[in-house]
This record gives C-alpha cells, structure tokens and sequence, in this order.
C-alpha cells in the first residue's frame, strides 16, 4: 500500500455540478473509482498503476463544497472504494455535502440571526430608557466595547490552536477599508438620522438590500434569477408596508432631499463594508490554501480599525448630537455614571447597567451571527435575515414591555406587509442557496 505522501500526490479531482442529474453525477464518481493513477515506486517500474478496483479497502474521501458564499470547505468521510459499495457511499457523501448538510446549516444560521436582529432592536429601545440623555455615550460604549471583547475572545482562540500565524499574516488593508467604511456609515447615518422622522429610516434603510445586489453583482460577479431579484423587492416592499402604514409623519422628503439621499448613502457603506468582508473570506481561503480565516480574526480588526476613525471624526460626530467637542469629556463621564446608575445624575436612569448590558450583549452576538452567515452564505443572504427582523420587531412594540410604558398600536398594513415580505423570502429562496459544485478527491486514510 502506498504512503499518505505519495497517494496525496497522486490526487485527482473529479467536478460534480449538482445541477446535474444523478445518473451523471454517478457516471462521473463511477469514473473516479476506478480510475488508475501511476505510482512510482522505489526499484519498480515507473509505469506501475494501482486500480481502485482492487480488494475494498477504507479511504479517505475529500469533499471540496463551494457555497454561495464562494469559500471552499474541506469535509472528510471515511467509506469503503470497492466496486459498487464505494460508488454508492461516494454519492450519498456528495448528497449529503451538497445538500442537507450546508443548506440546514444555512438555515439555523439565519434563523439564530434573525432572532438575535430582534432582540438587538428591541434591547436597543430598552437600553435608551436609562440613558436617554446619552445615546452618544451608547453608541462609543458599543464601538470601543467590541474591540476589547473581539481581542480577548482572539486571544483565546489563538492560544487554543484555532487562530493560526497564517491567518493573523493576512494583510490588514482590507481590514482598515472595512474599518473606514463603518465609520463613515456610522457618521452619515447619524447625520441623516438627526433630521429624518423615525419612519422614515426603516423605509429607507430598504436601500441596502439594493446595494447588496448591485455591489455583488459588481465586484463578485454574482449573478441572480428574476425570482431572486422579484423576492427581494418583494421583501423590501413588505418592509415598507409594514412600517409605513402606521406612519402619520407625511412624506420622506419633510426633512428635504439631501438628508433622504444621505442616509441611502450611509447604507452604501453599509453594504460595501459587507460584499468586503465576504471578498475577505474568498481571498483568505486562496491565500489559506484552502482553509477559511476564523471570523474573529476579520471582527477584531475592523472594530479596531474602526474605533480609530471613530476617534478622528469624534469632533464632527459629537456635534451631530448637540455636544460642543469641549464638554465631550464631561458628557462621557456623566454618561457612565447613568450607565452604572451611581452619583448625583443617576436619577432617572432606572434600568441601567442591567439594560444598556444587555442591548450590547446581544448587539455583539448579532453581529457575531450575520458575519458567520455571511461566511457562509452570501452577504444578499445576511441582509435578508436582517430585515426580516424589522416587522418582527414592530410587532414586538406592540406587546406591553418592561419600561416602554403604553404598547403601541399594531399598524394597519402589519399583515398585508408580512405577506408580500414572506411571499419575497419563499420566491428567494425557490433557487437553491448553493449553485455550484462539488470536488471529490479520494485519498489514503491518515
């Protein structure tokens, strides 16, 4: 039997679409079972060829799955290549592969994160209950949080062997592109948002969904189905109606124009720093030879690097809230003693630490989840899984919540919007997540 080394040489690939039928798909694991490879082995003939076909024997197969993320993963299963047996373990690894396995992971992935949008909504409604005179003091408590907590949990992977040299040598220009795009999303968003009515952010925020598309169609060169493009206009209507019907604020141009168009630019950065993050995972996996960088890794970069264009464009962003740049310090410490509910203006400020603590918890496990989707899947994937959080939440509103006080009313259209936003997911999702193909290699076992 020949060593590991010299099998692994002597690997060939065999490319299964799963678009294909089934019998071709066999016809081609059929052809690599038995497929001869030429071994050169030490006084013998150079010519000397080693069947498959031979007595059945335990080997390795290497499954290489291409999601609609565009990253390769390896899978391992041991099955036994004899004539027939082997083919049929061959075909059942690639079904599963293909199939069950990545879409169910897809599924739960987008499940646990559309829960955690929720909550990351609600929670941030509750958190500014204590803190409603410092949302500013929030939104850096969660910036500069993130990087300490990403770092510690990097730290910890590292030294348990998950976070390799290899993938903390990546380079950190794209990190520092992600941590710019952030920032300037933050900064414009917050900019919009002080003028724009509340209504009017969710509609608008709609504009994501169409950057995704547009931006993944430009620098990934993904293409989509009509079904594909009609669900997710489907679902961004859905939104829409959801929110705008229970809306009396008039129309999105009161605030004027410029602020209508500045806010859709903030979600170009949004979902810029997004198709980047997924264009990061596909070059880490080349550079990686295979392997996939650990999301941590991209996390704690951008956060830092977003942290420190955060800190320069502090002047112009505390201004947007009202707060002259010399009384910055003093409003931050005011801040975090309302945060810890200590001192003489920790009146009013009932519900903290235990509420902003929770909203930032939950905040970071949600964009723990839409990255690892992203990773996974695609970034149009993460953003659907967004939004569907948004009526969820509405409805939640509705409900009698801890500190809120009176529930609001559920809007008119709530349903009618729910509808058109599912009808969108179900036309999406008609297409298979993953489109692509799938790579056996077999090999020897370790």
């Amino acid at each position: 039997m020949p060593t590991q080394g010299t099998m692994s040489a002597c690997h060939r690939r065999v490319t299964a679409r799963t678009a294909a039928p089934p019998a071709a798909i066999q016809a081609q694991l059929r052809a690599a079972a038995v497929r001869a490879w030429p071994l050169p082995r030490a006084g013998a003939d150079r010519g000397g060829r080693l069947a498959l076909r031979s007595p059945p024997q335990l080997r390795w197969v290497e499954a290489v799955r291409r999601g609609g993320g565009g990253g390769e993963e390896k899978i391992r299963r041991c099955c036994s290549l004899c004539d027939v047996g082997g083919e049929r373990e061959v075909g059942d690894l690639v079904g599963k592969v293909v199939g069950g396995d990545r879409t169910a992971e897809v599924l739960v992935a987008a499940g646990v994160t559309v829960l955690l949008g929720v909550g990351n909504r609600v929670l941030y409604k509750l958190a500014l209950v204590p803190l409603r005179h410092y949302p500013f003091f929030l939104a850096q408590l969660a910036t500069f949080g993130y990087v300490v907590v990403y770092f510690s949990i990097l730290y910890i992977r590292y030294h348990a062997g998950i976070v390799t040299d290899e993938m903390l040598s990546l380079p950190k220009a794209p990190y520092l592109a992600v941590g710019l795009l952030e920032a300037l999303g933050a900064a414009s968003g917050m900019a919009a948002a002080a003028i724009l009515s509340g209504a009017a952010i969710p509609i608008l925020s709609q504009s994501f969904l169409v950057w995704q598309l547009i931006l993944s169609y430009i620098f990934l060169g993904r293409r989509y189905r009509f079904n594909q493009l009609l669900g997710c206009l489907l679902v961004a209507v859905g939104v829409i109606v959801t929110v705008a019907s229970g809306s009396s604020s008039g129309s999105l141009m009161e605030a004027g124009m410029f602020w209508s168009l500045l806010m859709i630019v903030s979600f170009l950065f949004q979902a810029a720093d997004t198709v980047l993050k997924e264009i990061i995972f596909l070059n880490a996996a080349k550079q990686l030879k295979g392997r996939s960088v650990d999301l941590f890794v991209v996390n704690s970069f951008g956060s830092a690097f977003q942290a420190l264009f955060i800190c320069l464009l502090l002047p112009f962003l505390s201004k947007l809230w009202g707060i002259p740049f010399y009384q910055l310090p003093n409003y931050l410490k005011d801040g975090a003693a309302c945060f810890l509910n200590y001192g003489t203006v920790s009146s009013g400020c009932d519900g903290a630490p235990l509420l902003p603590l929770l909203f930032v918890i939950v905040n970071m496990g949600f964009n723990i989840s839409l990255l690892h989707l992203l990773k996974i899947s695609s970034a149009v994937v993460s953003c659907l899984a967004s939004t569907v959080s948004v009526p969820i939440s509405v409805f939640l509103f509705t409900l009698p919540l801890p500190y809120l006080g009176v529930a609001s009313s559920l809007p008119p259209g709530f349903v009618s919007g729910a509808v058109v936003l599912l009808l969108g997911m179900l036309l999406y999702a008609s297409t298979p997540l993953f489109g692509p193909s799938v790579a056996l290699q077999p090999s020897s076992v370790d």
